[in-house]
């Protein structure tokens, strides 16, 4: 298992409803092994063999939220 972590600026994001909304969308999805949101901002611990940076940008998007900036944490 290959682990990364990163951290992702995210655009749109204004309350705590917001923050759980990404939260459950982040963790569902396969290979994303941890995920921390508050309001701008997730990190997020993924296994490299199974989800990509484009799979979580893609997660953000369905939850309605904007990556503006992705960095290795």
């Amino acid at each position: 298992m290959n682990q990364l972590e990163k951290t992702y600026s995210i655009a749109g994001m204004t309350c705590g409803g917001c923050v759980n909304s990404l939260t459950r969308v982040l963790a569902s999805v396969p290979g994303i092994e941890a995920v921390s949101v508050e309001v701008g901002k997730a990190v997020v611990r993924l296994d490299a063999s199974l989800a990509t940076s484009d799979t979580v940008k893609d997660a953000v998007a369905r939850a309605g939220f904007e990556v503006t900036k992705e960095t290795e944490a």
